[in-house]
C-alpha cells in the first residue's frame, strides 16, 4: 500500500501547492483503526524532510481534562478517539505554527502516550525542523461527517448512552467544531476498510503486537468495548459519510484494490 499512497499523497499535495503556493498543502488522512495510516504517514515524512506530519491521536485531551468532561457533560467522554476528546484549538495552532515556519525553524509537535493514557509532557515533544511544503496529518475520524442518528448499534450505547445524549453530542461536534477543522484541509484521502468486522481484527493485531503476545480473554473483551466507542462513525464512514476526494479501497490484508476519486 505504501508505494500508492505516497504516490496519491504527492499528487494532492502538489495540487494543493500549485493552488495555493503561499503556504503549504495540508493533507488529512482517515481511516478505521488499524488501517496503516498513522504507520503509512509517518514513513512517508521521515523520508522527506520538508513534509510535517502529526495525528489526531496526539492531540488527544490530557486525562485529566477527560476526567472534567466525563464527570460534567458524558461519562463516556472518559475514553479517548471519538468527538469531544481531541484538543482541536492545539492541532489548529500546530498546523498554524508549522505553515509560518521559515528554515531553521523549529517547531513542537505534540504526542500522546496511549499506555499512560495521558498526553506527554511538552519537553518529550518531537521537533519538527525548518519549513514545510506540506503539513500530513491523520486519524480515524478525519473528514468525517455526521449520519443519521438511529437507535443504539451496540452494547456500550445501550447500556451507556441509552437516552442518546453521547451520540446526539458526537454527531453535533462533528457538525460544528470537527467540520469547521477539516474545512481547512487542501485534500482528504479516506483508507477504506472491507467491512466494520475487518477493523476489529485489525485492531486486535494491533494490540497483540504491541503486547508481543496474544490477547487473553479478559483483554479482548476490553477491546471488544473500547472499539464501540468508534463502531457508529466508523460504519457511517464506511457507507460515504466523510469528505475524501479520494478513496483507497484495502482488502483485508490491507492490500489496495483500487483508487476510487470523487468529485
Amino acid at each position: 500500500m505504501s508505494d500508492a499512497l505516497n504516490d496519491l499523497i504527492d499528487r494532492a499535495s502538489k495540487q494543493a501547492r500549485e493552488a495555493r503556493p503561499q503556504r503549504p498543502a495540508l493533507i488529512g488522512v482517515g481511516g478505521a483503526q488499524g488501517a496503516g495510516k498513522s504507520y503509512l504517514c509517518a514513513s512517508y515524512a521521515q523520508s522527506r524532510p520538508a513534509v510535517a506530519h502529526f495525528s489526531l491521536d496526539d492531540v488527544y485531551r490530557t486525562k485529566a481534562n477527560r476526567v472534567v468532561l466525563a464527570h460534567g457533560v458524558h461519562p463516556l467522554l472518559i475514553t479517548r478517539g471519538p468527538p469531544g476528546t481531541h484538543d482541536l484549538p492545539l492541532a489548529a495552532r500546530t498546523i498554524d505554527r508549522l505553515a509560518s515556519a521559515k528554515a531553521g525553524a523549529q517547531t513542537p509537535m505534540p504526542a500522546f502516550e496511549k499506555r499512560a493514557d495521558n498526553r506527554a509532557p511538552e519537553s518529550l515533544w518531537p521537533i519538527h525542523e525548518g519549513a514545510c511544503e506540506t503539513i500530513l496529518v491523520d486519524g480515524w475520524c478525519m473528514g468525517a461527517r455526521a449520519s443519521s442518528m438511529e437507535p443504539p448499534i451496540n452494547t456500550l450505547e445501550e447500556e451507556s448512552d441509552a437516552d442518546g445524549k453521547w451520540r446526539r453530542m458526537t454527531q453535533r461536534l462533528l457538525e460544528t467544531d470537527y467540520n469547521a477543522f477539516f474545512s481547512r484541509f487542501d485534500a482528504m484521502i479516506y483508507l477504506q476498510a472491507p467491512s466494520w468486522e475487518i477493523v476489529r481484527t485489525w485492531r486486535g493485531q494491533q494490540e497483540a503486537e504491541l503486547l508481543g503476545r496474544a490477547l487473553t480473554p479478559e483483554e479482548n473483551a476490553a477491546l471488544d468495548r473500547f472499539v464501540m466507542h468508534y463502531e457508529r462513525i466508523t460504519r457511517a464512514m464506511l457507507s460515504g459519510h466523510h469528505s475524501a476526494r479520494w478513496i483507497v479501497h484495502l482488502d483485508k490484508n490491507r492490500k489496495v484494490t483500487r483508487i476510487e476519486e470523487r468529485k
